[in-house]
């Protein structure tokens, strides 16, 4: 690698002002600069609106999941998903002022924990404050996005979206034959021949598929009960269950299914749920780290490498399905 003095040089020319202010008054200087800076807590930002009372304004976008989302450039990691939620619900509930929530949802889903997780966070918050929650799908609201829509009193699509998709996956890849192929062997020792259900490095046995398809059907019952709580006043479990076959659906064909309440855009869920309130005024307020930009209702959260989706597959991060089992409320074709 070829040195560039210019770069020192322009380097040097902002931390020497901070040296010589750390000289003249301490008569020492130490100077810190983290590598990977710390997750510095939430700021309410205004949107929109004016008034005393408040619309939160939270935003779930792309794969639902427990993990830290990357930076990108590996400058450290975001707080996952989940716990960015937790977070804006505890900082919500401690302000009075707050009188209701819209979540924002473009999502093809996630993992079955982290889906349930935040579904659960929103319902306990619900019970403890009495605050009325709007769903708006923006765009998808597939597979685990409507299994957390579910936990919204009501739910409005743009004409646009994609929702649906009720049910659950769990992948693997057979890669036996691959690594035969370029002469590679992997050797398993084990206390039981289960012990290693579902290995990507041998075909799997009748009984053991069994026992996956039991869990998926398992957590599939559990989906079609949420959605039924969800909607119990307009759906019956059965009718819930005929639709729950992993079909997606229009905005139209959601509308006719009873899967959602009204067609309409954000600012038609926002005006929905201040006329709910009977709120003639109110600002929208969005939760977001020093120094991101929020704008407007549809600045949406930071997209890093950890929360790209394409149509090929879901991103990079979930090459981890590969080694190991992830169940999953998620829609990928």
């Amino acid at each position: 690698m070829v040195h560039d003095e210019k770069e020192d040089v322009r380097i040097m020319k902002y931390i020497w002002p901070i040296l010589l202010v750390g000289i003249v008054f301490t008569g020492c200087a130490i100077v810190t600069i983290p590598l990977f800076p710390t997750e510095r807590g939430l700021q309410e930002r205004v949107v929109q609106g004016e008034g005393t009372a408040k619309v939160l304004l939270v935003d779930i976008s792309a794969v639902i999941s427990e993990k830290k989302r990357s930076k990108g450039l590996g400058l450290g990691a975001e707080a996952s998903l989940v716990a960015r939620i937790k977070e804006e619900l505890q900082k919500a509930e401690r302000d009075k002022s707050v009188k209701g929530i819209v979540v924002k949802i473009n999502s093809p889903g996630g993992t079955v924990t982290a889906t349930d997780t935040i579904y659960h966070e929103l319902m306990e918050f619900k019970e403890r404050t009495g605050t009325r929650i709007v769903a708006c799908v923006t765009g998808l609201a597939a597979s685990g996005g409507y299994y957390v829509a579910s936990a919204a009193d009501e739910i409005i699509a743009h004409p646009t979206s994609v929702t649906g998709n009720i049910g659950v996956i769990a992948l693997k890849f057979n890669v036996d034959q691959l690594l035969s192929k370029v002469g590679i062997q992997q050797e398993t020792v084990k206390s039981a021949d289960k012990k290693d259900i579902w290995s990507p490095f041998r075909p799997s046995t009748p009984e053991e598929k069994e026992i996956i398809q039991t869990m998926i059907d398992t957590f599939h019952d559990r989906f079609v009960r949420v959605v039924h709580a969800g909607r119990r006043s307009l759906l019956t479990k059965e009718e819930v269950e005929t639709l729950a076959d992993g079909r997606i659906f229009t905005a139209e064909q959601a509308l006719a299914a009873k899967l959602i309440d009204k067609i309409g855009y954000l600012d038609d869920a926002l005006k929905s749920l201040k006329g709910s309130l009977d709120l003639t005024q109110a600002k929208v307020i969005t939760y977001c780290r020093p120094g991101r930009y929020k704008g407007t209702i549809y600045s949406g959260m930071p997209q890093g490498p950890a929360t790209d989706i394409n149509l090929i597959a879901v991103n990079g991060d979930f090459l981890s399905l590969i080694p190991e089992v992830q169940f999953m409320y998620l829609w990928r074709p």
